[in-house]
């Protein structure tokens, strides 16, 4: 599948070594970057937030199997040395050097590992689908598959990468995305239009409820396209971070199904959203999703404690489109809506009566492999 290598400009490469990986993007332009909002903020995502300030990146550097988060003042100097590792064999500053890490929380990074892989990555960077498709596969820690998008406009394209199954609930940007255009575009208008795509896409998917301490989303344009339209390239953009998002969504831990709800009428765009992920987040809704339970009620309640304001007796629920409730009224063909609820993508649109403001959120199914994989996570 193609993504970023297709963006004039990147180039890259990864390697993965049984839990440990290591991935390399070669791209210069301006940057921007959204983060976690978790209080205990990895090493990688501190050296970030200040890094970011100067709006350019000319590379990132990304390792996998070791989060570098609650390492305090040595993980700092790990996370900037191993931005210095990834510069040298780059011939490039290392302050111009994103760098991002996931994996187990409260673990040092090796950084002669790190050091090695990236010697050996450094020289194999290409532009081509086998070089994104290492880059992305070196990333994933818990994924069963690399996540890949792209929107290739008349005169420009974007692409990204991401990964993240579990411990998904960001309420910023993302797990870890690394996006790229070739787009002429200055930072702060890149920092808006990343913000605002990560509020409508990444900010709106559940796998767990819990927040990464390495949740980074990082964008850089080389601008080797020239100017382009600011609007289309907001929309391009959210396309990538909204394909990468269902994907995290799909791939949750242990997942079975992808949960896509709609809340519609709201009285604006945040409570709708709000809504939204309240029920993808509901363990109740995930376990009926999983067992193909159509148990309405559950979805209905969920929303009841969102924030928002709304009639109950006034709503109306489809999954499928097969009606459950209209405007209060119980309609639901029990038997028709367990069928709606068979294959691997259930949906749910919930018109809340009480406004125009509209929203997607995207979560899973929670099934016995969730606790299996994480029961056992680091032993």
């Amino acid at each position: 599948m193609k993504s970023i290598c297709a963006v004039k400009g990147v180039s890259a490469w990864g390697i993965k070594e049984g839990k440990f990986g290591l991935a390399l993007i070669r791209a210069s332009g301006t940057a921007a970057g959204v983060f976690t909002s978790n209080k205990v903020r990895a090493a990688p995502v501190e050296v970030m937030m200040d890094r970011m300030r100067r709006g350019t990146l000319d590379a990132v550097v990304v390792n996998s199997g070791c989060a570098n988060a609650y390492t305090g003042e040595r993980g700092y100097r790990d996370a900037l040395e191993m931005c210095s590792i990834a510069a040298a064999p780059l011939g490039l500053d290392p302050a111009a050097v994103g760098v991002a890490s996931t994996g187990v929380i409260g673990r040092y990074l090796d950084l002669p590992l790190i050091r090695d892989q990236c010697e050996r990555v450094a020289p194999l960077l290409a532009r081509s689908g086998d070089a994104e498709a290492a880059a992305a596969r070196a990333i994933m820690t818990t994924d069963t598959f690399p996540k890949h998008a792209l929107v290739e406009a008349e005169s420009f394209a974007v692409g990204g990468i991401t990964k993240g199954s579990g411990m998904i609930a960001p309420n910023m940007g993302t797990m870890l995305a690394f996006i790229y255009t070739d787009a002429e575009v200055e930072a702060p208008v890149l920092q808006d239009i990343l913000r605002e795509a990560a509020r409508r896409s990444f900010n709106r998917v559940v796998v767990d409820g819990d927040t990464s301490t390495n949740d980074v989303a990082l964008c850089t344009a080389t601008g080797a396209a020239g100017r382009v339209d600011r609007e289309e390239l907001a929309r391009a953009i959210e396309t990538v971070c909204r394909s990468l998002a269902v994907q995290i969504a799909r791939d949750g831990e242990g997942a079975t199904k992808l949960l896509e709800v709609t809340v519609r009428g709201a009285a604006d765009e945040d409570e709708a959203a709000a809504v939204a992920r309240t029920i993808v987040a509901s363990p109740l809704v995930k376990t009926a999703i999983y067992g193909e339970d159509p148990n309405w009620g559950r979805v209905v309640a969920a929303a009841g404690r969102a924030g928002a304001e709304f009639d109950p007796y006034a709503v109306s629920l489809w999954v499928g489109g097969v009606p459950l409730v209209i405007r209060g009224e119980i309609v639901a063909d029990l038997a028709k809506a367990k069928i709606a609820m068979h294959g691997d993508t259930v949906a749910f649109d919930l018109d809340l009566a009480a406004g125009e403001g509209k929203a997607t959120a995207w979560g899973c199914d929670l099934t016995e492999r969730y606790v299996e994989i994480n029961g056992k996570y680091t032993t």
